[in-house]
């Protein structure tokens, strides 16, 4: 997985975003295992439903959820929900984990 270090992406607030399988860290933090497994979890999300899909549907519950939980609606988003309880396992991805498993946090 390839990580890219810069002072644009992500947004102020976060450490870091994955697109299309990359790793943008803002300049500064520290990349922890914990933040690469999130990252893993989004990268699978993604090969799961194709790269066009994941992000539409990511755009979509977010803006869902924006009504709902307002300021919250990140953590509330069903990948966001997935890769924060399974970036703390070690082996959530070779032994947890199941296909479309972020369909059980929506």
């Amino acid at each position: 997985m390839k990580i890219i270090y810069n002072r644009l992406i992500p947004f102020k607030g976060f450490a870091a975003i994955n697109l299309f399988g990359v790793i943008f860290v803002r300049k500064g933090v520290i990349v922890t295992e914990r933040i690469i497994q999130h990252e893993r979890i989004h990268t699978e999300q993604m090969k799961e439903l194709g790269y066009l899909l994941f992000y539409f549907w990511y755009l979509l519950e977010w803006i869902i959820k924006l009504f709902r939980y307002g300021r919250n609606s990140y953590r509330n988003i069903s990948f966001e929900r997935e890769a924060y309880a399974g970036q703390a396992e070690l082996f959530y991805m070779r032994n947890s984990r199941k296909r479309y498993s972020f369909l059980k946090y929506l």
